[in-house]
């Protein structure tokens, strides 16, 4: 009888929030926003990073794949964190350590340095998305969810999509550091915000930490995203690649296995068993593999093989960004009055469809053709992100969203290197096995017949791994259509 008086109070409470919603969610927003901003911040300023600090291409790819590896290992530990610490605490602590290595990586006066500092914000980052979306979950009611979500999906999607335009103006006009320093009074003024607006909405129960869970779970992410990132330039076939990838999925497989027979999991597998929960998940993977190859292959196609600035590289993905921003909260409320299976079907078709644009180009591929396709191609994607995220969430009880917001990262972290390391490799391998006709280049000389024939060669290998992205895509479609209506999950 207790019990259920205090379930009362507690939803009565839940009802008439004592916090201002508005502020509270405008904090998450943007202090999430400068976070995921970083996962691409240095794309296009990588040569400029490379010369100042006489570093090489792979030493310098660090800087990426080490932030992306400390945002794998840290997402499947926040869920713990979520339960473990208050709200605020946990925002601080995130928030600090991001502005932290920020700091740091803005001042750094040699490249390792840097990557500590990168590898600090990486730290507050991964745990700064997660906390964003359980927080959202935890503050709207389940009928208003999707616009929540969506607000968080212009976040996940807009920020990284920008960040190769901002780097690429601020590096090509003034230094490599500035994109560091416009960040970090952002990230201060979101900390000190945050001491006014951010309230505790979620729930300690105090779980003890297993050690050798956060070890297998160190070594299974780490080790598999290592190995993926790592393919990509050093070939699937390398001893560094396969060591990673082997280690890794043992350890996670252990992990797994460990989950399964601990009272208090560190994450939550058993969401899986959500039949809707795992469809969504999977989907949202698919998703992102697309979406991140767009974003990856098209700069190098721009610059590489068509010889435009950085600047204009990060241009070209510009109104696909926009695009995403104002379609994601709409795509919420869409959601909210008719469900995501038809959001995704829609979706997944858009980018299926544009995605098998790019399986043709050329190297006098209009520029305008590409950016168009490229914006419509987000708009899809937009469909997609976030409404499918938040059915698979609604099905889950309230108790593990913070699991469910947690896998859900997690698997897009792994989605994402997936996807990079497969596309990457494809267009690598078929470059390498493209045949020239020779007839094509009778009239250049054997020099610029040779350079001809290396972008043309490249050119082949990227409409390849389009056609590899297309596929992926068109599974994506099949997926979501097993996505069901169903009425949410309200078990507390």
């Amino acid at each position: 009888m207790a019990e259920a008086t205090q379930e009362k109070v507690t939803q009565e409470e839940e009802q008439q929030p004592s916090y201002n919603r508005t502020a509270l969610v405008a904090v998450l927003l943007v202090s999430a926003f400068v976070a995921v901003l970083n996962q691409t911040l240095l794309n296009t300023a990588l040569p400029s990073i490379m010369n100042s600090l006489d570093v090489t291409y792979s030493t310098a790819q660090w800087l990426m794949t080490g932030f992306m590896l400390v945002n794998g290992v840290m997402i499947p530990v926040t869920a713990f964190l979520i339960e473990k610490f208050t709200t605020r605490k946990l925002f601080f602590t995130a928030m600090g350590l991001f502005t932290l290595g920020t700091l740091i990586a803005a001042l750094a006066p040699s490249f390792p340095v840097l990557l500590m500092g990168r590898l600090v914000q990486a730290g507050g980052a991964g745990i700064m998305m997660p906390l964003m979306q359980t927080v959202l979950l935890m503050v709207f009611p389940i009928e208003k969810r999707g616009a929540a979500m969506g607000m968080a999906g212009l976040v996940i999607a807009f920020g990284p999509a920008i960040g190769p335009t901002l780097s690429g103006y601020l590096v090509e006009n003034y230094s490599w550091r500035l994109p560091f320093i416009v960040i970090l009074p952002i990230a201060a003024a979101s900390i000190i915000f945050g001491m006014f607006a951010l309230k505790n909405v979620t729930k300690q129960s105090n779980p003890r930490i297993d050690i050798l869970s956060v070890i297998l779970s160190t070594f299974g992410f780490g080790g598999l995203l290592y190995g993926l990132s790592s393919a990509g330039n050093k070939g699937w076939d390398s001893p560094i690649v396969y060591i990673s990838l082997i280690v890794g999925a043992l350890s996670l497989t252990a992990f797994i296995t460990r989950q399964f027979r601990l009272e208090k999991p560190i994450l939550e597998f058993r969401v899986f068993k959500h039949k809707i929960f795992a469809i969504a998940a999977s989907t949202t993977m698919i998703v992102m593999m697309a979406m991140i190859g767009a974003e990856l292959l098209l700069p190098i196609y721009i610059q590489d093989m068509r010889g435009f600035t950085a600047l204009e590289s990060g241009l070209l993905l510009l109104p696909g960004a926009i695009v995403m921003g104002i379609m994601s909260p709409i795509a919420g409320r869409l959601f909210d009055k008719f469900g995501a299976r038809w959001l995704g079907v829609i979706g997944l078709t858009i980018v299926t469809v544009t995605t098998y644009q790019f399986t043709n180009l050329t190297a006098t591929t209009s520029y305008t053709f590409i950016l168009v396709i490229y914006a419509i191609r987000m708009m899809g994607i937009s469909l997609v992100m976030m409404p499918v995220s938040t059915a698979g969430l609604n099905q889950l009880p309230k108790r593990i969203i913070a699991h469910g917001t947690a896998m859900n990262n997690t698997m897009r972290t792994v989605a994402g290197s997936i996807g990079t390391a497969l596309l990457v490799t494809v267009m690598t391998n078929a470059s390498k096995a493209y045949e020239p006709n020779m007839q094509e280049y009778a009239n250049a000389s054997a020099e610029q017949a040779k350079g001809l024939i290396a972008r043309d060669a490249a050119i082949h290998g990227m409409n390849v791994a389009f056609w590899v992205a297309t596929g992926i895509a068109f599974v994506g479609i099949i997926l979501s259509l097993f996505l069901q209506n169903k009425a949410p999950n309200r078990e507390e």
